[in-house]
């Protein structure tokens, strides 16, 4: 059975509001739920991508076992498993993966949390198509800790998966709403196993069957779940590593933009969302510049002065990110992933196998780094830092291809030329800090500051261009783990 849903989340404050509007007609039905989750000690299902509950609503019990959509941020396509049970213990046979895939560790399968929800339903037409509208709010509880609740799933009965982002987007219209990208299966794992708050890029598992197109989707989703998961985290706290997370989950989301640009360059609405993508990261940008500075700047006034503008900078994020604007770029980029024009395309090369594709991708921005870094000790600030842009690119192109090539002897040259690269990065990164650091300084009013020449580090610049040197050159050395 297949589903199609999109998640939203939003505040209590929030639902409230919406159940008060007229979006949601007539009377909702209400039911009580309450699920015990299943797992291994070490989490087995949850790494490959499966969730086992046994959801019990009054007398009735029902097993449910989920193979979640790889990757997907908001638009949830996944397979399920039902069948009715007599207890809360599940039944673990050949009618679902489960068996297969623990073999012998399926004795230790036993329960990891519980979520218990009042679910709220309403069944109503929007746009040609039948959406039914649930509102879960309610609390998930693992060894001890608890953590609320508070969801829409909009699941498609007929009609186009279009209409539920335009439902989506009435509902925002009446309370504010944020594209989800946690099932509640994850939201337990995570609190059960105490994970931090601040989260870093997970693994891309490409597969060799996938065509450009459906890697594309695959890897801009992973870069939505990072962007929104961080940004979570800013909502409650200035987290100076929440928002470097967030940014680089941006970073990555626009180099997946320019790597498969061969699959929409003639599509007006992609130029759109990555000029709407560059707004944004340049709003979380100058946070960030302040929390680099801080970090150097000695104790004293000018480290108050520069606290005081950080500060400053992270309230304009925190509007930034409440604002009504990034709720739509969410949503807009999610729809056009999903379902947008690009796909169709005649011209384009969405169909192309992927390897032949990532193999073609490495290969040019390869050839970019490799051709913008001959003289990096002659060339000014600007052009070392698009050959940084470009060293990026293939350092992104390099993670998210990396499954699709993973023979013995390709992985050992993977790492060693993601080593190299990393270390290209680091020394034009630290170049970059002190090129834009002079200007950050500026627009703080600093200038001539007691304790600014620490800012500006001048000393380093000739041994750091002479590091970043020796990284190119051992880069333009290293063999190609795609070829």
């Amino acid at each position: 059975m297949q589903e199609v849903e999109l998640k939203l989340d939003l505040t209590a404050a929030a639902a409230d509001a919406l159940e008060a509007s007229d979006i949601l007609p007539g009377k909702a039905k209400v039911r009580r739920l309450h699920a015990i989750y299943f797992d291994t000690p070490k989490h087995a299902l949850a790494r490959a991508g499966l969730s086992l509950r046994i959801r019990a609503a009054g007398k009735e019990r029902i097993q449910t076992v989920k193979a979640d959509g790889a990757g997907s941020a908001g638009l949830f396509l996944r397979s399920e498993w039902e069948m009715p049970v007599d207890g809360d213990i599940p039944v673990l046979d050949d009618s679902t993966p489960v068996k297969a895939l623990l073999g012998d560790r399926i004795k230790a399968v036993a329960a990891q949390f519980e979520v218990a929800v009042e679910r709220r339903i309403w069944l109503l037409q929007h746009d040609g198509a039948g959406i039914e509208v649930v509102l879960d709010r309610g609390t998930v509880r693992a060894g001890g800790l608890e953590a609320p609740i508070c969801e829409i799933e909009l699941e498609l009965k007929t009609g186009e998966p279009a209409a539920l982002f335009a439902l989506a987007r009435a509902l925002d219209s009446a309370a504010p709403i944020r594209l989800g990208v946690l099932t509640k299966a994850e939201r337990g794992h995570h609190l059960s196993q105490r994970a931090r708050s601040v989260f870093k890029a997970e693994p891309v598992v490409l597969t060799r069957e996938m065509t450009a197109a459906q890697a594309f989707q695959h890897v801009a989703q992973t870069c939505l779940r990072q962007f929104r998961r961080n940004e979570a985290v800013l909502f409650g706290e200035r987290n100076p590593e929440a928002l470097h997370q967030a940014r680089v989950a941006l970073r990555r989301l626009r180099s997946a933009f320019s790597i498969f640009r061969p699959l929409h360059a003639g599509d007006e609405s992609a130029h759109a969302l990555r000029e709407e993508l560059r707004w944004l990261s340049g709003e979380l940008g100058r946070a960030r510049d302040r929390d680099v500075l801080l970090e150097r700047a000695p104790a004293g006034k000018l480290r108050t002065r520069i606290r005081k503008a950080r500060d400053e900078a992270y309230a304009s994020v925190e509007a930034t990110l409440a604002s009504p604007r990034v709720r739509a770029l969410m949503l807009d980029l999610s729809e056009w992933l999903v379902i947008g024009a690009w796909q169709g395309a005649a011209d384009n090369r969405a169909g192309e196998p992927a390897l032949d594709f990532a193999t073609a991708a490495l290969d040019r921005f390869r050839r970019r780094v490799k051709k913008g870094g001959r003289d990096l000790e002659a060339v000014d600030d600007e052009t070392r830092h698009e050959v940084r842009k470009d060293a990026k690119k293939l350092r992104y192109a390099s993670e998210f291809f990396a499954a699709l090539f993973d023979g013995k002897k390709q992985r050992r040259r993977h790492k060693r030329f993601v080593g190299a690269l990393e270390d290209l990065q680091d020394q034009l990164g630290a170049l970059n800090d002190l090129a834009t650091a002079p200007e950050v300084i500026r627009e703080l009013g600093l200038e001539g500051q007691a304790g600014t020449d620490a800012l500006l580090a001048g000393g380093r610049r000739k041994s750091l261009i002479a590091d970043a040197v020796e990284a190119h050159d051992a880069l333009a050395d290293a063999k190609r783990f795609w070829r």
